[in-house]
């Protein structure tokens, strides 16, 4: 008689799960990495602006060279320091800047420190005010011209932005002085407040040095109106600069988002062109602007030199033409060196909310 072998019955056979990978690490690594990341920036600027600098000599010459003797030119650079090598000042510099002591400046011989402090709120209120007037002119402007795409609105507005963006921001200045200081007469022509308010500001006992701030701890709405007044004209000729690039920004992502899929799905069940740009397109546009703020950040710094100068706004960019002028080099390095850390710190904040809002943003 024969036996038939059985086959053991066979392993149910399981389906493999393809192990997820990651796309290259999350949020955290992403925020480590640029964080990390301010620190070469900061001292390859800082150290850029050391070594250009004392490409003209030591600061103590070239600031008081002709207007002192040989002999007290020399007791100056010897008790300053700047008779040692170059390289020794250059690490005692770096040991400075990192303890937030950037030396005490050689024309008006005050700490670099407190003219950062005093000058440096003035030109983030400027910087605020600009942003706030790029905001409201460049976004529904740039949602208007999508909405009119290819149509006589549309081509006006983009030449307006051209205009904007490459209009020299010192011309933008003296022409709009020229229109509502000059001819209209309604906004005053320069400065930050008039004497009156500054003397009510000064004697408040918790000033900040933020003009909005301390004319609302004064009480006076005379006051706050004449802060606000002085500000709309150095914040629309530095805001139209930014302004321009939001417009085409917007324009640009609004017009792309219009022809994604859940638009026209939107589109399908009769959704207005009006409502679908207001509401389906417009968020995921403004995702450009955000991550090109911080860019934005650095050119209004830069505008901000010749903004304050056309409107003598005793900012940083005022100052900085002010010391360049008297040849101050070493109240330079400290200007420069702080406008060098806040473009870094306002990057890095930029990518902060832009890997919070878009999680394509990954490293």
């Amino acid at each position: 008689m024969s036996t038939v072998a059985l086959k053991p019955p066979s392993p149910a056979i399981r389906p493999t799960r393809r192990k997820r990978t990651s796309s290259g690490g999350g949020i955290g690594r992403y925020l480590l990495i640029r964080f990390l990341l301010i620190f070469p920036t900061i001292f390859i600027l800082v150290s850029m602006v050391f070594w250009l600098m004392r490409t003209t000599g030591d600061p103590i010459t070239a600031a008081l060279g002709g207007r002192l003797s040989a002999d007290q030119l020399a007791e100056r650079i010897s008790a300053a320091g700047y008779d040692r090598p170059v390289f020794v000042q250059y690490i005692e510099y770096l040991g400075q800047v990192f303890t937030g002591n950037f030396g005490t400046t050689i024309s008006t011989n005050r700490p670099v420190s407190e003219v950062l402090t005093t000058y440096g709120l003035a030109t983030a209120e400027l910087v605020f005010y600009s942003l706030v007037v790029a905001f409201i002119v460049g976004i529904p402007l740039g949602m208007v011209a999508a909405y009119w795409r290819d149509k006589a609105p549309d081509a006006f507005l983009r030449v307006f932005a051209i205009l904007c963006y490459a209009t020299p921001v010192f011309f933008a200045g003296l022409l709009l002085k020229l229109v509502f200081s000059v001819w209209l007469g309604v906004l005053p022509v320069s400065g930050r407040a008039d004497v009156r308010s500054e003397l009510m500001m000064q004697m408040l006992p918790n000033k900040t040095g933020l003009y909005t701030i301390d004319a609302i701890q004064t009480g006076s709405p005379a006051v706050l109106g004449d802060v606000l007044a002085h500000a709309v004209l150095p914040a629309l000729a530095l805001g139209l600069l930014t302004a321009g690039v939001f417009l085409r920004l917007v324009r640009t992502n609004v017009i792309g988002t219009l022809g994604t899929d859940y638009v026209d799905a939107a589109r399908s069940r009769g959704v207005n062109e009006f409502r679908l740009v207001r509401v389906h397109a417009y968020r995921p546009a403004l995702i450009p602007i955000i991550t090109v703020i911080g860019l934005q950040i650095a050119l209004l710094l830069g505008g901000a030199v010749l903004t304050e100068t056309t409107f003598e706004w005793q900012g940083l960019g005022f100052m900085l033409i002010q010391f360049i002028q008297a040849r101050d080099f070493v109240a330079v390095q400290g200007i420069v060196a702080l406008l060098a850390v806040i473009v870094a710190l306002s990057n890095f904040v930029v990518d902060i909310i832009a890997a919070v809002i878009d999680p394509r943003v990954r490293y």
